[in-house]
């Protein structure tokens, strides 16, 4: 498998100049936080713990990561349309012109409406991220560049749709898409976060990308029926089906089934490892930053629970089913997240019970659910 340069450290900062107040900045600001939750339903959830300056650019990297998400998975378009779209998206970062233009170029796309309003507007986002702090810039701009460039490449590898072949590839493939995220949010920690200095921020990067592929693999092992029947994309290496029966042209075909679900608990097994790698960064977050903590508490546990009910649903891909943990289980580890987050004997403990069994909070009076 080919070297990535995700391990170079970042050992200078890009002098970019401060960019002069844009007249548009308020109205993009509101833009970029109303749009959020449509777009993303666990990360909605963190993104609002983070304060200040720290919130304002998480939100927009993760915006931009999903403008570049969008582009990917649009259903209609050549893939070379789609890779010129991906140079021009990153040709935004350094031309305001440009930026301001980008909406226009995106007019065939198709998708689901709230992305495609998100991709409509993405001149608001980058009025947005050119009024970040430089040292700022230059991190969101390094990774979702890094994040472009692999996508753009898996585009043009997989023109009629991704199959992923072999586990190798897999890893790649997660690495752009999810692991560049984890670095990305590690060096903005250190960057905003005093209580992370050097000697926690080179443990935290150590981790990084384990963290955020670990929740990429969680969100792939729940979408898989969707991914291949409504966006023509398999994430589930041919290698892997192959080795148990099934194959990508049969992974929803029902007499395939069973070769299919065998492979998923391959990866499932997989998914737990990396899971209990991503609760190590977690819990190396000096408590000191609640808020940073919190950020990566909710979606972990989200991805714990959400795990459990894969491993224990194994006829929801003969359904065709996502398999999502209730509204009642999100609310109670939200609320035992904030509980607990100074403790990380009480933060391993609930990702322990959320493995196990589902978390719901008992009224203390015996009252009604």
């Amino acid at each position: 498998m080919q070297k990535f340069n995700e391990t170079t450290p970042l050992t200078t900062t890009p002098q970019v100049p401060v960019s002069p107040p844009d007249p548009r900045l308020e109205s993009a600001r509101r833009f970029s936080h109303d749009i959020l939750p449509a777009v993303s339903r666990t990360f909605a959830l963190s993104i609002r713990v983070l304060p200040g300056v720290l919130g304002q650019a998480v939100n927009c990297a993760y915006l931009l990561c999903r403008i570049a998400d969008t582009i990917e998975d649009e259903p209609v378009l050549p893939a070379a349309e789609k890779a010129a779209l991906f140079d021009r998206f990153l040709a935004c970062f350094d031309d305001p012109a440009l930026a301001d233009g980008f909406p226009a170029l995106i007019e065939r796309m198709a998708g689901e409406p709230a992305h495609l309003r998100l991709v409509h507007h993405a001149d608001l986002v980058f009025v947005v991220f050119r009024q970040l702090p430089p040292a700022t810039r230059a991190h969101v701009q390094r990774w979702v560049t890094e994040m472009a460039v692999g996508m753009r490449k898996f585009v043009l590898r997989y023109p009629h749709g991704i199959r992923i072949q072999t586990l190798d590839e897999y890893r790649e493939y997660c690495y752009y898409v999810a692991g560049t995220v984890g670095y990305l949010l590690t060096d903005l920690w250190h960057e905003h976060t005093p209580s992370i200095g050097q000697r926690e921020y080179a443990a935290l990067r150590e981790r990084s990308r384990s963290f955020a592929e670990a929740l990429q693999t969680v969100n792939i092992l729940k979408d898989v029926a969707p991914d291949a029947a409504h966006e023509n994309s398999i994430y589930i290496p041919e290698q892997l089906l192959a080795e148990y029966g099934s194959s990508h042209a049969a992974i929803l075909a029902g007499e395939r089934v069973e070769g299919t679900q065998a492979a998923l608990t391959s990866l499932i097994e997989m998914a737990w490892e990396d899971l209990e790698h991503a609760k190590d960064y977690l819990l190396l977050v000096p408590r000191r930053a609640v808020a940073v903590r919190l950020f990566c508490a909710l979606p972990l546990l989200f991805a714990y629970a959400t795990l459990r009910d894969l491993t224990r649903s194994p006829t929801a891909l003969a359904r065709r089913e996502v398999v999502k943990i209730s509204r009642a289980e999100v609310k109670s580890l939200i609320a035992l997240s904030v509980i607990g987050i100074l403790s990380n004997r009480v933060l391993n403990g609930l990702a322990e019970r959320a493995r196990r069994r589902p978390v719901r909070l008992v009224p203390r009076w015996g009252g009604r659910q």
